[in-house]
């Protein structure tokens, strides 16, 4: 398709080079006729070149301002064909016209001029094969008849010579249109796959939206990425890799093919497909599910490379081209919006950008611009929950952040903490966090608040960060003095622990000479802590919220309370509950032998100030 749209732009380019060429060089016959005193048939040869070039110049001027369809654009080729063969031949005229009059100094220019045209139409036409073909062929064909005629030696070399230029014109021609087809290949496909590379699907795409404005019909786009294929690289090396993404795109060819599809490589192991159109929406919709489902299901199937069994599946953003006023650039976006939304909820799936989507994408965006200010311009503090043991004594807090933004407002840590993660802000914040909570832990110990332990939470891309270690050591050294540092307590959500369990576990030994402690929060919520339990260094667990929520109303969360509680005492694991809203629920767990216990019941997060207040009324009562 998009071979095509180039080769009608530049036929659609050829038509005014060719118009000011041959309407420039005709005049001089009229010149050379006045010479010779011979006016009537040189203007009238010239006013059928400038009849043939109004042809030529509507042509030109029909293809600029219509947005025409394939099928359209078909039939002004063909004209355009027509005036092409029009246009050479009235040279021939012209040379018959000279070769028959007496001057020999006429037969020299009418040889001449026919030669220059032979080149030329074997250099204009070169992307028209056949027709350049047919034209030189004619253009030359006269020549090599009038040497011959001539009947002397000179001549009949002279006619083999001609017809050897005609070969070699011929020759040239189809190397020069060879080289471009290569070249043309290179700049547009990839060189790995043999698919069109990015370049050559934002074109595809830009003549699909021109097209649409004419059409008023739909097609969709599908952004497909891999998932996990770096750790394909990674562990079997990038040659598999290369042959996996192969195999990948033989199967996405082959249904896109069914489907009268395009598909193309953007680049690493992301894929674009383009539809076929469709003259109804909600059509186009429901073929797109149903295509990217099927590539879906194709692209899972179990691939063999080398003997290596692999399994890989992808997510795919779907976005629906039903604006031409877009630019191609919109609609690739919106499918990489949607795509990743995909990835968010567990990848192997497909994602529709729809408007709640993009309300979603825009409001995360205004977070991360000004989230980047939030530290700068003293938005973001800290809050401080409560923790008590069975007695209802205070002995430590969980410090919590919050952000108030003056235009957003409040920003839940649940909604700009993933953010965080993934602009890597969260260093610099959770930095700020970790130095304003030694801070605060020092201070309420110097006024004589003794807390058994602060609780603080950790990000898994803080942690892994390269300088986390030697800041939270040179923290320590500069706010809290060895027994303070004892009581700190880091903790990480139990879904995090398996992103690389060996660093993890190093880092955490590392941490650990500090005298920090470590604790799994929201456990119960994930897939994998069993497993982890005798690995990592953890010190604490943090049943989740939503277990001791439904304690009241569900056996089975207070049997899996019982089990979390029993496996945290057969580990030797302190053990906190929070969320814990009503009096049920503390006498529940209190019963239990829950050791520590948060919750609104007791407090909600409370500022610095306020916590001091909170702790001083518990130690009267």
């Amino acid at each position: 398709m998009l071979d095509n749209m180039n080769f009608y732009n530049f036929m659609h380019k050829q038509i005014l080079i060719l118009i000011g060429l041959f309407a420039s060089t005709g005049l001089s016959y009229v010149f050379i006729g006045s010479l010779y005193s011979s006016y009537l048939p040189e203007i009238s040869w010239y006013l059928l070149i400038l009849l043939v070039s109004l042809w030529g110049y509507k042509l030109y001027k029909s293809y600029s301002s219509n947005n025409y369809s394939i099928e359209e654009k078909e039939k002004w080729l063909s004209q355009t064909r027509y005036f092409l063969f029009t246009y050479f031949s009235i040279w021939t005229i012209i040379f018959f016209v000279y070769v028959s009059k007496d001057a020999i100094e006429l037969h020299y220019i009418a040889i001449a001029t026919q030669l220059g045209v032979s080149v030329v139409s074997a250099t204009i036409l070169v992307s028209e094969k056949k027709l350049a073909l047919f034209i030189l062929s004619f253009s030359m064909l006269p020549i090599t008849i009038y040497l011959t005629l001539v009947g002397e030696p000179y001549s009949y070399l002279l006619a083999i010579l001609t017809i050897v230029l005609g070969l070699v014109l011929l020759y040239a021609s189809r190397n020069t249109y060879n080289y471009l087809q290569k070249s043309k290949f290179q700049a547009y496909h990839d060189y790995l796959t043999k698919l069109g590379n990015r370049r050559y699907f934002i074109e595809l795409l830009e003549n699909a939206i021109k097209l649409q404005k004419n059409d008023h019909k739909y097609v969709y786009l599908l952004l497909i990425d891999l998932d996990h294929f770096k750790t394909i690289n990674d562990t079997l090396g990038h040659d598999i890799g290369d042959l996996l993404l192969c195999e990948v795109a033989d199967r996405m060819t082959k249904i896109s093919k069914e489907h009268g599809a395009h598909v193309s490589r953007l680049g690493g192991d992301e894929f674009c497909i383009l539809s076929s159109t469709c003259k109804d929406k909600e059509i186009c919709l429901k073929d797109a599910i149903e295509f990217a489902n099927e590539l879906l299901d194709s692209i899972k199937q179990t691939y063999i490379i080398e003997e290596h069994h692999m399994y890989i599946s992808a997510s795919i953003g779907v976005s629906i081209i039903d604006n031409p006023k877009m630019k191609a650039g919109t609609f690739i976006k919106e499918a990489d919006i949607a795509m990743y939304e995909a990835k968010s909820l567990g990848r192997d799936g497909v994602i529709l950008f729809n408007d709640e989507l993009s309300i979603r994408v825009e409001r995360k965006l205004e977070i991360e611009r000004f989230l980047h200010f939030a530290l700068e311009n003293n938005e973001i503090t800290l809050k401080y929950q409560p923790q008590l043991n069975a007695d209802s004594k205070v002995i430590g807090c969980e410090v919590l952040v919050r952000w108030h933004n003056k235009i957003l407002g409040h920003i839940g840590p649940d909604e700009f903490i993933p953010i965080a993660e993934q602009t890597g802000f969260i260093v610099e914040l959770g930095y700020f966090i970790l130095e304003e909570a030694f801070k605060t832990f020092s201070d309420w110990d110097k006024k004589g608040i003794k807390l058994d332990q602060l609780s603080i939470n950790i990000s898994m891309r803080q942690m892994f960060h390269n300088t986390f270690t030697d800041d939270v050591s040179s923290l320590c050294k500069k706010y809290l003095n060895p027994d303070l540092s004892s009581r700190l307590m880091f903790e990480m959500t139990e879904t995090s622990v398996a992103e690389d369990i060996t660093k993890l576990i190093d880092t955490m030994n590392q941490i650990k000479q500090c005298g920090i402690r470590f604790s799994m929060d929201d456990f119960g919520t994930g897939y994998s802590s069993l497993s982890y339990l005798r690995q990592i260094p953890i010190d604490e667990l943090k049943i989740d919220k939503s277990f001791i929520f439904e304690l009241e109303d569900a056996n089975k969360d207070a049997n899996m309370v019982k089990t979390i509680l029993n496996i945290a005492k057969n580990l030797d694991l302190s053990i906190v509950a929070e969320g814990v809203e009503t009096q049920m629920q503390k006498d529940f767990l209190i019963k239990e032998k829950c050791d520590v216990l948060q919750g609104y019941h007791f407090s909600k997060p409370i500022d610095k100030e306020s916590f001091e207040e909170y702790t001083r009324s518990i130690e009267a009562t």
